[in-house]
């Protein structure tokens, strides 16, 4: 199944809050994700750790290092495949996802594949759990760039991970800011500037509600807010596409993904929690 081209929807670049983003990306998450999980299911695997379009599994990366005997949290979970994939490693995951319906196929999941991952509904922002409560903090292509108050988000990743705890996350490479989202040759041409980091906002066309919002940061603007939280930066990715990958994943193709990065990939550890 193809995703492109996308619902009508009119673009726009202006600022969004914290509320309206989680408001819009949950309601868009809870309409979208049947037809995510029934279009990449299979290639996600329902016990399976992907970092991102182009295929980039984590027992190939080893980003997050020894699992084994660990306690993880996923941020921004969706169906939990990643979890899964830990816990079939001997770690002890658990999921946080905005999404209602993407929790929902994550407990069809555990059913059918007898690993369970107990999840939570919660935002990356206000993390229900206790200081110092797991070893590593992940999110794969998950809820980061769909959060406005970024800085809050990472400050509460550092609250809830242990001394020496280990943080990673996949987003969709900054340098991508600069082109449309379109697969094909006519998204590869820059037409907006890869220092703007205004939001970029989705209205639907038949309610008028605000549907979809996606914020953007430089690869320098990730890098400080990791260091101003204690982190050192230990790891950053930028998987090329495979030569026999032919996958289309809405902006993600093999025409585009053989001249410009479309994942990048952060591992860091905590050093010092800074308050």
């Amino acid at each position: 199944m193809q995703e492109w081209p996308q619902r009508p929807v009119t673009a726009h670049r202006r600022d969004a809050d914290e509320k309206e983003s989680r408001s819009a990306n949950g309601a868009d998450w809870d309409r979208y994700a049947d037809e995510y999980q029934a279009t990449h299911g299979e290639f996600l695997g329902d016990v399976g750790f992907l970092w991102g379009p182009e295929g980039l599994t984590e027992a190939e990366a080893g980003i997050l290092g020894d699992v084994r005997d660990r306690d993880v949290l996923e941020v921004g979970s969706g169906a939990g495949q990643c979890s899964r994939w830990i816990r079939s490693q001997g770690g002890r995951a658990f999921g946080l996802d905005l999404s209602h319906r993407q929790l929902q196929h994550s407990r069809r999941i555990d059913e059918m594949s007898g690993v369970t991952v107990p999840s939570v509904r919660g935002t990356a922002t206000h993390l229900p759990f206790a200081d110092d409560s797991f070893d590593i903090v992940f999110s794969s292509f998950g809820a980061l760039q769909f959060v406005a108050d970024i800085d809050r988000a990472v400050a509460e990743t550092a609250r809830v991970l242990r001394p020496g705890g280990r943080y990673a996350f996949s987003i969709t490479h900054p340098t991508r800011w600069m082109f449309p989202d379109d697969p094909t040759t006519e998204g590869l041409t820059a037409s907006q500037s890869y220092w703007d980091r205004t939001p970029y906002v989705e209205v639907d066309d038949e309610t008028g509600t605000t549907s979809y919002v996606e914020h953007h940061r430089t690869l320098g603007d990730w890098v400080a807010l990791l260091a101003g939280h204690g982190f050192r930066l230990t790891t950053l990715l930028e998987p090329e596409w495979p030569a026999d990958h032919e996958r289309l994943w809405g902006g993600w193709s093999r025409e585009r993904g053989v001249l410009t990065p479309g994942t990048a990939i952060f591992g860091s550890d905590l050093w010092s929690r800074v308050d």
